[in-house]
Parts: structure tokens; C-alpha cells; sequence
């Protein structure tokens, strides 16, 4: 009895696999949102959400300039407000990027692209999205007498959580510097005020309730989700070496080099090339062929779902020109790793393997071939990420011993190939190779499916 209902459940497979794929295609292309009154409430982003690179939408050009005499600004000062407003920008998701340092004028020349919902194409209401560029301080009392901790020396990050113990707070984390000021100051002020300033703005005084020393605190009260959010966001922001203002009068328009009539060009192509790569896969492959295109369709709409973000409060990446051409380089590799897989099963038949020991050997043989070629695209995408993405991000971590060779620059078109190429490696391997299997073992155990010709052997005779 065990075994007959071990085999309706894998029977069951190819279905239900099925059907999580159209899913998440629907939910990708289309969103989940409701409205109340005028205000819409997204739940599941769709690809409407995506933010479409300066290339294909264009943006904005905002230079920053320091608000202290340019004899008192450094170099190394200039790198830090650099690093600061890259880790701003990808915090946002936003990927296609470009900032630069003109350390003979003290300024930080920044583009990137509009937002998704973007109507207006107004410069200056884009500018507030990357948030107030104050300096934050952190003082003694409620005046700013007595500070204690300044800029990014000593604030090191701020975010929003949530917990059912303390409602919606902030969490803050300091350098090391910044956690023995803190230490000293909030041992010495056990029930009086810190008070938390950008420029001349007190923003927060919460009260210091006991010593905090392992560098980390948390900011409590009657927070909604947005007040928390936009406190951690404005910490965050005044987190620079010094304060830096937009300078309104150069603020610019950046015309796109491709643009949106180029774009809905392409995903027509695209539309029709993944039409006529489904009937020549049916064509060569046959119920191979359907399978691996199912499982093609579910890798497109798994990297839309990652890249659009998803969820409401995740950020997406933004999308650019060489991202696509990442999207559609991964579509060719999962492509070549059924294309692999139904040719070892193909074999397999030919040495006189049935339907079940066919399909096992000729994914158990093909796998190697699949993996290698998949992982050395892999490395490939990593390798892009951390050179051409912000200094701060995991990949640019992890090969810092060979990043010298692609100098200081960042470029957030070329990291936005190696992530999606990156995204098209993983999905291959999990629709590819893992859920083909499944879905081709789930229906070949149905009578109807059992004929040797269905998979590229002979017919049943």
C-alpha cells in the first residue's frame, strides 16, 4: 500500500509543478494589489514595477557639494561620501548607477535612472530619493551643546525592525570608534535624553534607559511602520564625513539611448523567440522538448520575480541594457542543459534502457556536463558583480584580493549582466536540472506516457 501511494504522489508531480509555474508567471507579469479608495496597496510587485536603467528610460544628474571650505575636505574624505551614496543607491536597488569624485572641484557627480512610477520626470523630486544629506549628530540633552558622535566615523548603519516585545523600532549599529563615545555617554546619562540632529534639526531624543557598550542600541516608542522607517533612513542618510547639498541650478535630464519603443521591441522578440525555441524543442525532443520548455518558462518568470523584487518591501535591481543581454544569455544556457539531458536520454534508449532507467541514467550522466559548464559561468558572474558593483556589496568582499586590476570605477550597467547572468545560472539549475527531472519521472509513470517514442526512443512495438 505505501508504494501505490508513494507513486500517485510522484504521478501528481508534473501537475502541481506545473501549475507553481503558471503561478509565479502570473503573479510576475501582473502583481497582486488591491485599492482603498485612490491609494493602491501592492502586495506582490509585477514587472510594471521594474526601474528601467538610465539607458532605457534615462534619469537624473545631481552633483553634491560639501558644505565646509574646500581646504578642510581631503581625498579620502571625498571616497567616503562616494562609498556612502553607492551603498545608498543599491540599498534602493538601484543598480545602474554611475558616481564619480571630482576632487579638484570637492564635488560627487551622481546619475541614476527614474523611478518605476516616475510621471512627473521632475530632477528635483528625484533628488529626495536618495534622502536629506545632513550631518547627523548625536548630543547630550536636547540642544547641540555637547555632541558625542558625528557622521559616518562613529554611526556606522540604522534600520527598521519589528518584534512583538517592542512594537516598530530602530536599530542602530556604531563604529568602533563610535561604540567607546557611546559607551562613555550613555553610562554617564542612564535616564536623561540623546538627542539625534541633522545640521540644526532635532530628528529623535530618546531616553537612555541603561549603559550601552557592545556597539549596538535601539531607538523605541510609539512608531508607526513609516515613522520607523524614515528615521532609520534619515540616520542613515546624515551618516557622511560631512554635509553635502544638491546643487539645483546643474541639475540635469539624461536622455535614454535606447528607449521604451526599443524596449517593448525586444520583449516582442523575445516573446516570439521563446514561441519558436517551444515548437523546435516539441519538434526535436518531443515530450522532452515540452518539458524543457515548461521549465524554460519558469526560469524567465523566476528571474522577473527577483528582479522586479516581488514582495512590497523588497528592492528589486534595476534593469539595463546588458542586463537583458545577461537574461538572455542564461535563457541559451538553460536551453544547452536540456538540450544535454534529452540527448544522454536519447542514448540511453539506444542501449536498450526502458522509459525509467533511460530517464535516470541520461539526467545522472548529464549532470557533470551541466554543472561544470554552469559553474564557470558562475564564477564569471560573481567576478562581474564584485568588480563593477559597490565597494560595499558581498561579491566585491569576497574577491577584494583581485579587484586592483579593474581600478576604483563602478559601473552599474556591467553589474547589472553579471546579475542577472548570475540569476539565469541558479534557475537553470533549479528548473534546468531539478524540476525537469521531477516533472518528466512524475508523468512518464502515467500509461498514457509510457511509450519509449515520446522521450527519443523507438516505438513500442
Amino acid at each position: 500500500m505505501k508504494s501505490k501511494k508513494n507513486k500517485k504522489v510522484a504521478k501528481a508531480t508534473f501537475f502541481i509543478v506545473f501549475a507553481l509555474i503558471l503561478a509565479l508567471a502570473y503573479v510576475t507579469i501582473f502583481g497582486v494589489s488591491n485599492y482603498y479608495g485612490d491609494t493602491k496597496i501592492t502586495y506582490i510587485k509585477s514587472i510594471s514595477d521594474i526601474r528601467w536603467g538610465i539607458d532605457i528610460r534615462g534619469g537624473v544628474e545631481a552633483i553634491f557639494k560639501p558644505d565646509i571650505e574646500d581646504s578642510k575636505i581631503t581625498e579620502d574624505n571625498m571616497n567616503s561620501a562616494k562609498q556612502i551614496i553607492e551603498t545608498r543607491l543599491v540599498s534602493k536597488g538601484i543598480s545602474d548607477y554611475e558616481v564619480y569624485t571630482d576632487n579638484k572641484n570637492k564635488q560627487v557627480i551622481v546619475r541614476f535612472p527614474w523611478q518605476s512610477d516616475e510621471a512627473n520626470f521632475d530632477p528635483t523630486s528625484a533628488v529626495q530619493e536618495l534622502g536629506e544629506t545632513a550631518l547627523l549628530s548625536f548630543c547630550n540633552g536636547t540642544t547641540k551643546d555637547d555632541v558625542i558622535l558625528q557622521g559616518s566615523a562613529d554611526i556606522k548603519s540604522a534600520s527598521y525592525q519589528y518584534s512583538s516585545e517592542q512594537g516598530n523600532y530602530v536599530a542602530l549599529k556604531f563604529t568602533s570608534s563610535g561604540t567607546s563615545k557611546f559607551a562613555s555617554a550613555t553610562s554617564a546619562h542612564v535616564g536623561d535624553q540623546i538627542s539625534i540632529w541633522m545640521d540644526d534639526t532635532m530628528i529623535s531624543a530618546p531616553t537612555v534607559n541603561q549603559a550601552i557598550t557592545n556597539g549596538e542600541a535601539i531607538i523605541t516608542g510609539q512608531f508607526t511602520t513609516e515613522e520607523a522607517k524614515e528615521l532609520a533612513d534619515k540616520i542613515n542618510a546624515g551618516s557622511l564625513p560631512f554635509s553635502l547639498s544638491v546643487d539645483n541650478s546643474k541639475l540635469q535630464t539624461i536622455s535614454p539611448t535606447l528607449g521604451a519603443e526599443a524596449l517593448q521591441a525586444m520583449a516582442v522578440a523575445g516573446v516570439i523567440a521563446f514561441a519558436i525555441v517551444f515548437v523546435l524543442m516539441i519538434l526535436k525532443y518531443r515530450l522532452c522538448g515540452l518539458i524543457s520548455s515548461i521549465a524554460l518558462f519558469g526560469q524567465i518568470a523566476a528571474i522577473f520575480a527577483v528582479i522586479s523584487g516581488f514582495f512590497k518591501d523588497t528592492n528589486g535591481m534595476t534593469m539595463t541594457i546588458p542586463g537583458i543581454a545577461g537574461i538572455i544569455l542564461s535563457i541559451g544556457i538553460g536551453i544547452d542543459c536540456n538540450v544535454i539531458s534529452s540527448e544522454r536520454i536519447k542514448e540511453e534508449f539506444a542501449n536498450g534502457k526502458t522509459v525509467d532507467g533511460a530517464i535516470d541514467a541520461g539526467y545522472q550522466n548529464s549532470f557533470s556536463a551541466v554543472l561544470d559548464g554552469n559553474m564557470t559561468v558562475l564564477i564569471v558572474a560573481c567576478v562581474l558583480m564584485g568588480a563593477f558593483g559597490s565597494s560595499d556589496g558581498l561579491m566585491a568582499k569576497i574577491f577584494t584580493p583581485v579587484m586592483f586590476m579593474f581600478g576604483s570605477s563602478v559601473t552599474g550597467i556591467v553589474y547589472s549582466f553579471g546579475y542577472t547572468l548570475l540569476l539565469g545560472v541558479i534557475f537553470t539549475l533549479v528548473m534546468g536540472v531539478f524540476f525537469s527531472k521531477k516533472m518528466i519521472k512524475s508523468i512518464s509513470r502515467l500509461k498514457l506516457f509510457r511509450n519509449p517514442w515520446l522521450y527519443g526512443g523507438k516505438k513500442n512495438g
